[in-house]
């Protein structure tokens, strides 16, 4: 029996999860940023994103997550059976990347709620405790963002992405300075999300891929080399 996921478009089953890429590409200006590609992920899985700086990992997973328009092909999301427009994805997907910031004059924990109750999700204030145990942030609940550390900030974006409980989770390298406490929650929750849905993850840090089942490498010219 397959797990089950709750989602706003209902509880489904893992396998009806799925991210298609065909013919997918972008270019920034006279750059290239994502070489065109094509692949498709079905739940449960976990899969990590890798390649050279500048070939378009975290292009992709923007791209996936309904925050950039290709340039050129197309990259669909299944949940449920039903197709989620890339503006509707934000309600399935949880992203976290370097550039997610926050209020900094708001508490780590109050940051957290004032996006649940944006969301309309039920019992915010459950979702909010969840989230910062799976991250280790529990206690520094009542913190001011703006007195984070590089890794605590780290932990809060991972925990923004596991509000929701979204069945797709996309992380643009979610080690990025974590301590050895804050990995070892990363890798339980990657483990944890990647049997009950499916995880991207945009990595080259072999701690991290090494999580992953399958890789999709990314080849291309590279930071900085015009298309």
């Amino acid at each position: 029996m397959s797990a089950l996921r709750e989602t706003s478009v209902g509880v489904v089953g893992t396998e009806a999860v799925r991210v298609t890429a065909r013919a997918l590409a972008h270019r920034y200006g006279p750059q290239r940023g994502l070489e065109p590609l094509s692949f498709e992920v079905v739940a449960p899985a976990v899969v990590a994103v890798t390649g050279p700086n500048g070939v378009g990992k975290s292009t992709l997973l923007k791209i996936v997550a309904g925050l950039l328009e290709p340039s050129r092909g197309e990259a669909t999301l299944a949940v449920g059976g039903r197709s989620v427009l890339a503006a509707e994805r934000r309600r399935c997907v949880g992203y976290a990347g370097p550039e997610l910031s926050f209020y900094p004059e708001l508490g780590v924990a109050e940051n957290l709620t004032f996006a649940a109750m944006t969301r309309g999700l039920p019992a915010p204030a459950v979702r909010v405790r969840e989230s910062l145990d799976r991250v280790g942030l529990s206690r520094h609940g009542t913190e001011r963002v703006a007195a984070l550390s590089s890794g605590m900030m780290q932990r809060l974006r991972i925990a923004f992405a596991l509000l929701h409980r979204p069945p797709l989770l996309l992380l643009d390298e979610p080690g990025n300075h974590l301590d050895d406490e804050g990995r070892v929650a990363l890798r339980a929750i990657v483990a944890e999300e990647g049997r009950a849905g499916l995880v991207l993850l945009a990595t080259n840090d072999e701690r991290e891929w090494r999580l992953a089942e399958r890789r999709i490498e990314l080849s291309g010219r590279g930071l900085g080399h015009s298309a």
